[in-house]
Order: C-alpha cells, then structure tokens, then sequence
C-alpha cells in the first residue's frame, strides 16, 4: 500500500488557507534553483497579519515545518511571503508604563499611636 505524502507547496497553501478570512486570494508558488526550493506566498492584504502572527510566531512556525517537510524530501525549503501592494503598517506605539507600586512604608508603634493623637 502506497502512501501519498502531501508537497510543501500543498501544505503550505492547505494550511494558509484554513487560517485567513479570504482563502480564494491565497496564491503559492514553487520554484527550484540551485540554492533549494523557494516558495513565495501572496495572500489578501487584509490576511497579513493572520499569517505573519504575533511578533511573527505564526511565519516562524510555517517556516520550521516547511523545513521538515523539506529534509525528509532532501531539499531545503525557504518561505517568502510578500507583502502586498498598498498595504500600509501602522505606527508602532509605545506600550504605556507599567505603573509600579509605592514602597510601603513601616513605621514603628511609636509613630503610629503618634499619629492617632492619643
């Protein structure tokens, strides 16, 4: 019994597409040379950052799994998703200043009974 082991580029697209909004946009293209297998992904600009992930953990994750699909096949696989035309990135914004607590102050029984007036 044989068994059909998906291609990169089939992964890539199946998996792409079960991720973004608009899957009839998401296009994958395969091309080999003599540095290994590029494949080049293009998805609709309103997708990026659900493939791109927080802080790029999404991109990472497809580009590792690429990579072992890739050695099991003797090939190395590379992943370049462009970016699409006229998508604009927003301005990075500080994030706001953890405020941090006042230290507590101790005060001696002295004081305190000072403080009450009594």
């Amino acid at each position: 019994m044989t068994q059909v082991r998906p291609t990169d580029q089939e992964f890539l697209e199946f998996a792409v597409k079960a991720l973004v909004d608009t899957p009839e946009d998401v296009k994958v293209e395969r091309k080999i040379d003599e540095m290994g297998v590029l494949i080049t992904l293009d998805v609709n600009p309103a997708d990026m950052g659900m493939v791109i992930g927080r802080e790029g953990q999404t991109a990472k994750a497809l580009r590792t799994i690429l990579r072992v699909i890739g050695a099991r096949n003797n090939a190395r696989v590379n992943l370049k998703i462009n970016e699409p035309e006229g998508s604009t990135r927003g301005e990075r914004t500080p994030r706001p200043a953890v405020a941090t607590p006042a230290p507590e102050v101790k005060k001696s029984i002295d004081d305190v009974l000072g403080d009450m007036n009594i």
